[in-house]
């Protein structure tokens, strides 16, 4: 019954998203969407899942799309055309994606390829060959480590990207300016920044621990990476942009970026120069179980330094643009403002 409920409630968002023109609205559903989803994943047993839908689903994405949204606009431009070609194209691959469904098993099908080979095979051995509790994290750390070297590859791929496509100049920035913003900022919003000083060291601390705890329960690199992240970009939306910069040293955090890459690698090279398989963790101890605890312990901590600096370079720059388009407004409108006082 919850899970005929949840998923009732997700085609209902799903259709409330298209038909809206208010994409401020529109975030706020995908937001409630992400939500829906990591409850539907809680309730399926999937708690790794769900805690990194709720995180990045609902949580960053969020966030970066509502800066994204300042820069561009609230209201969607309505378009005079019809697609129609478009939507024949998008309802054939519909059908022929649930065509190809057809063949597969029913859903918890006890006969199911994947419960006859695979999933025993992880369930019965994971503890006696990596020695740990949580089966998600073998699988992601250990027994597909190369396959999760390709997807931290590809978060720091797009931190670069928006890095190449989204970074800006900047001007030398006036310290009495930043003070007087700084003073207004905190006439406005003093009860939050104090709430905020509050919790900040204790969302810190969670990362940290969701980080190396991800072995004996839910967590790991990604999710640890993106609450970190989330506690800078709270910092930087009450406190400036400014003050986040003089705080976290950009050069630094890119230098972090590509650290949490380099240390995953390395240890791929590492059981490769040890006699063993690339990400075969049993040869960097004597026993292996204490190898594969080395082994993924190292890698998890390059996931989190990857994926939380990534995201914070990509808000860090979708914040620059948009403080740059304000400066711009700013400066247009002084020139129109001493022209017309001029005349």
């Amino acid at each position: 019954m919850i899970n005929i409920v949840i998923l009732t409630l997700l085609v209902v968002i799903a259709i409330a998203i298209i038909r809206m023109k208010d994409l401020f609205a529109v975030v706020m559903l995908l937001g409630i969407y992400g939500l829906l989803s990591a409850s539907f994943f809680v309730a399926m047993d999937a708690v790794d899942v769900a805690f990194t839908e709720a995180a990045v689903g609902a949580g960053i994405s969020t966030l970066l799309m509502l800066v994204v949204i300042s820069m561009t606009g609230r209201r969607e431009i309505t378009t005079r055309h019809k697609p129609f070609s478009a939507l024949f194209v998008v309802a054939i691959t519909g059908f022929l994606l649930i065509y190809g469904t057809l063949d597969m098993p029913y859903f918890g099908s006890a006969d199911a390829p994947i419960h006859g080979h695979v999933a025993p095979r992880y369930i019965n051995d994971s503890m006696q060959e990596i020695g740990i509790p949580n089966i998600v994290t073998s699988v992601l750390a250990s027994y597909r480590a190369f396959d999760t070297f390709g997807e931290v590859v590809v978060i720091f791929t797009a931190g670069i990207g928006v890095l190449a496509l989204l970074s800006v100049v900047r001007r030398p920035e006036d310290p009495e300016q930043i003070a007087v913003i700084n003073d207004s900022m905190h006439e406005r919003h003093l009860v939050i920044r104090i709430i905020a000083k509050i919790l900040i060291p204790f969302i810190l601390l969670f990362a940290l621990y969701v980080q190396f705890h991800g072995d004996f329960g839910p967590g790991g690199g990604f999710q640890a990476g993106v609450i970190f992240a989330a506690a800078i970009i709270l910092y930087t939306m009450l406190f400036g942009l400014s003050t986040a910069r003089r705080v976290i040293n950009q050069s630094l955090i890119r230098l972090v970026a590509a650290t949490g890459v380099l240390l995953y690698g390395s240890v791929g090279l590492a059981t490769l120069l040890s006699g063993g398989n690339f990400f075969d963790y049993n040869v960097l101890a004597n026993d292996p179980i204490a190898g594969q605890h080395l082994g993924i312990a190292l890698i998890e901590l390059g996931v989190g330094c990857t994926v939380a600096v990534v995201i914070i370079i990509i808000f860090f720059n979708f914040a620059a643009r948009r403080e740059m388009q304000l400066n711009n407004k700013k400066q247009h409108q002084d020139k129109k403002n001493k022209e017309s006082s001029s005349c």
